[in-house]
């Protein structure tokens, strides 16, 4: 049974500066909702409650956010908005969330490490804080119930266009059943010409503590840091590691054109902004391309 969730959210995300200088990627909100929000009632909604945040400098922001404001809850109830009252309380009772600080970013596979304590000897689920995954059952839930039949570690896969697995890590392996990969190896990142297969690991993962072992033994990859992908290959070349390729959608949060993209398609989303969005799109297209001619 996976009782515990580990999200990394301690990177500076260098990427959306000037924004990321005061306020933490994984506050940046999608619509009206943060990032890394999202994220943990995927962790809920997949059965799990005990969330442990990897946090880094300049992160309280997330504490705050996941922890009860009196006095906010004090004028909503004064003024009776009772809708945004109970939004507010769900978001410090939904799961009992926990924070380490990795106090050197050095990789995520170190971040991983900073929960070795909490984890103990219990298998649990990653769930990278800029990413979202949108499935008609949580990705997360998917995966417990494939650790569940195997009893060994499992990654989220997704097929992804071939000339961009340099992105990505990719798994080199074969399909042993519908959707189901026995994953052979792991590459970080290869060139079009060394890829294995476009099938990239898609930020959520079920690991055994077995990879705690392996982190430590894991020297500085990529980047001079210390890199998931590289643990998992000396867990994979040990005991057996599976791959789920999943049916949904993933908005990598982590640059901003993505970003903008994955608010646009949660507003597109919403009843109450769909038909406005959808007319302000495309007048703002015409617009342009009146402009352009």
């Amino acid at each position: 049974m996976i009782r515990k969730a580990v999200i990394p959210a301690a990177g500076f995300g260098t990427r959306f500066l000037p924004a990321s200088k005061s306020q933490p990627k994984e506050m940046l909100p999608i619509v009206d909702t943060p990032v890394i929000q999202y994220v943990v009632e995927e962790a809920v909604a997949s059965g799990i409650t005990d969330v442990l945040m990897v946090i880094g400098k300049g992160k309280r922001a997330i504490e705050e956010h996941f922890d009860r404001n009196f006095e906010l809850e004090a004028e909503l109830e004064a003024k009776s908005k009772q809708e945004e009252l109970r939004a507010l309380r769900r978001i410090s009772e939904m799961a009992d969330v926990h924070f380490v600080w990795q106090k050197e970013l050095r990789g995520l596979g170190d971040a991983i490490d900073c929960a070795r304590h909490h984890v103990g000897d219990e298998p649990f689920a990653v769930l990278l804080g800029d990413t979202l995954v949108e499935s008609p059952e949580p990705v997360t839930r998917q995966l417990i119930r494939a650790f569940d039949r195997y009893q060994e570690s499992v990654v989220a896969l997704e097929a992804v266009d071939p000339s961009k697995v340099s992105r990505y890590g990719v798994i080199d392996g074969h399909e042993i059943t519908d959707g189901i990969f026995l994953v052979k190896d792991f590459v970080e990142k290869p060139s079009v010409e060394e890829a294995p297969s476009n099938l990239a690991i898609a930020g959520r993962y079920v690991l055994t503590p077995d990879i705690f072992d392996c982190i430590h033994r894991t020297g500085q990859g990529k980047n001079n840091e210390i890199q998931l992908t590289d643990a998992m290959r000396l867990l994979v070349s040990n005991r057996a590691m599976y791959g789920l390729r999943f049916e949904g959608r993933r908005h990598d949060i982590g640059n901003k054109l993505d970003f903008i993209k994955t608010n646009l398609w949660y507003a597109l989303k919403r009843d109450d902004m769909r038909q406005e969005i959808q007319t302000y799109l495309k007048e703002l297209v015409d617009g342009f391309e009146a402009h352009a001619s």
